[in-house]
């Protein structure tokens, strides 16, 4: 087991996998599973600064598909749980989601409640269309001002 984990890490090791590599560590990320994908896509441009515009767009595809996974997977749990019985709160917020539609998909960017929120939007059965549109836009603005700022924040080329 460690030596094909290890395999795979070298796999898709920056930067000669490296926009693979982001592609796949925005996926992971925009999957229920704990983690970041931002520090993928800033260190592969800060190793290759003309990679800017190709990272955030293979990031930006690669959060989008990670995020309608979710949201399959929430059209599938709302069989699962449809019987459960829902807190007052959990009423506003499925109310709120339901009035707003596809759109709150905008929020998908998020951190913490960005990712469930593609579940929940699955699970509503909101249209899986529209969804992904706002899914990207909102996941686009986020990779761009992010690693626009952080390149403003951190200006010094890295040298190998």
């Amino acid at each position: 087991m460690e030596a094909w984990m290890q395999s795979l890490l070298e796999a898709l090791a920056l930067p000669e996998f490296g926009l693979s590599t982001v592609f796949v560590v925005a996926l992971v990320s925009a999957t229920l599973l704990p983690l970041g994908s931002e520090p993928a896509v800033f260190g592969l441009v800060k190793l290759d600064p003309a990679l800017f515009w190709p990272a955030v767009l293979v990031a930006t595809a690669g959060n989008t598909l990670g995020g309608a996974i979710s949201w399959w997977m929430g059209y599938g749990a709302e069989v699962v749980v449809e019987h459960a019985r829902h807190k007052p709160t959990e009423h506003r917020v499925l109310g709120w989601l339901e009035r707003f539609g596809p759109k709150a998909c905008l929020l998908s960017w998020l951190p913490i409640v960005g990712d469930p929120l593609c579940a929940v939007a699955g699970w509503l059965k909101l249209p899986f269309w529209p969804c992904m549109l706002y899914m990207a836009i909102g996941k686009f603005g986020r990779y761009l001002v992010m690693t626009a700022a952080l390149l403003w924040w951190f200006p010094g080329q890295i040298t190998p």
